[in-house]
């Protein structure tokens, strides 16, 4: 199967190299995508420069793809991930304890696959799952806000069998005065939304990390799907 992946960038970039990227991004070393030219628009500009859309193909056929987003995982799987490769402020004896039950309990092998899909944790999104951890917002407003603003998902490759099979077909040009201005604009919906409904929207029976802890809830509980 051929997936079409666009990757936003400030370079036209024809050959994605392995092993050359920050190994602190969401799922550690690797070259990030999605499959919405408009989202990799997006990415792709900064505040005072243009940028570009790289397209590809990826021949996916022998990959083994990990879809964090399945029905098999819960958001505290994709969590786990981020915890491990990403900085989080941990600033409470409950983060730091959070951070460790999750990291115990809903780790995945991720580094044994191809590629990975998952939610993207852009600033706003990073910072959801940092309110859950410091015990803020329950699991169900965590669920709920990674909706907000639509981000979507990210396809990150991982292997070097996944880079030999990307294919480089072209670009199209991000205008920063266009682009900025919706990234921008996204990420100010997600934060409003999250605001003015979502933190402080407790609901009777809402699961906090503290719950989550003491009642020693595992990848299996049906509260958690």
């Amino acid at each position: 199967m051929i997936r079409k992946l666009y990757h936003g960038s400030s370079d036209i970039i024809e050959h994605p190299r392995f092993g050359y990227d920050k190994r602190y991004n969401d799922y550690g070393l690797g070259f990030y995508c999605t499959d919405s030219l408009e989202m990799a628009k997006e990415w792709g500009v900064s505040p005072d420069r243009s940028g570009y859309a790289n397209c590809y193909e990826l021949e996916c056929d022998g990959l083994q793809i990990l879809d964090l987003n399945s029905a098999e995982f819960c958001i505290l799987h994709w969590l786990a991930v981020l915890l491990e490769n990403r900085e989080f402020d941990v600033p409470s004896g409950l983060a730091l304890d959070a951070k460790e039950y999750i990291l115990a309990n809903f780790a995945v092998n991720y580094q044994e696959y191809d590629a990975i899909i998952g939610y993207r944790a852009d600033d706003s999104y990073f910072s959801f799952a940092q309110d859950f951890i410091n015990g803020t917002i329950s699991y169900r407003q965590l669920n709920n806000a990674m909706h907000l603003g639509k981000l979507g998902q990210q396809f990150a490759l991982k292997s070097r069998k996944a880079f030999n099979r990307i294919q480089f077909i072209g670009y199209e040009i991000a205008d920063r005065e266009e682009w900025y201005t919706k990234k921008m604009l996204r990420d100010k919906s997600a934060r409003r939304e999250y605001f003015d409904v979502e933190r402080n929207r407790r609901q009777r029976g809402d699961l906090y990390i503290t719950r989550i802890m003491d009642e020693e809830m595992k990848a299996d509980d049906s509260r958690l799907r």
